[in-house]
């Protein structure tokens, strides 16, 4: 998901969200409802990306599985739109002067990058676990501290209610 919104920052052009008139011409939505569906004849004008932009990750799923249901969608193609190159089961190898270099499928990769930025995920923070035990607090890990990979805001809420109900 960091990722998924980085990629879309970086291709943003113009004034950003803050803009309605910008969202509205790059989804094609006629605000004045004058065609039916309240969609603009001429279509959605998707943003030209002034940048290329690659969005890489070790796995080989699918890109945004872990994505929301109801706005997964709109993220994938906003970055399909914006020619965002997707490249799964990805081996980090090195950066240097050259770029970036990679191993995907057992071929050496180099892409000729300036800009390498690491959306890596999150790591779990115990730090003040031991001595909540040794003070003899009750203590209840939930969310990131519990589980950071792939963390998301729907489980943290879950569990947090979850754990409130049994309190």
């Amino acid at each position: 998901g960091i990722g998924f919104d980085v990629a879309e920052y970086l291709t943003h052009t113009g004034e950003g969200w803050s803009n309605p008139d910008e969202f509205l011409a790059e989804w094609g939505i006629d605000p004045e409802y004058r065609e039916r569906g309240g969609l603009r004849p001429e279509g959605p004008h998707p943003m030209n990306a002034e940048r290329e932009v690659f969005l890489l990750q070790r796995k080989s799923s699918k890109f945004g599985s872990t994505l929301g249901k109801t706005t997964g969608w709109i993220h994938r193609l906003t970055l399909k739109r914006r020619n965002v190159t997707l490249v799964g089961g990805v081996t980090y190898r090195r950066i240097d002067d050259r770029g970036l270099h990679i191993t995907v499928d057992e071929e050496e990769r180099l892409l000729e990058v300036d800009t390498v930025i690491l959306c890596a995920g999150q790591l779990s923070n115990r730090e003040l676990l031991p001595g909540l035990e040794q003070a003899g607090l009750p203590v209840h890990l939930i969310g990131g501290a519990d589980t950071a990979p792939e963390l998301d805001a729907k489980r943290a809420i879950a569990q947090g209610a979850q754990l409130a109900a049994s309190l």
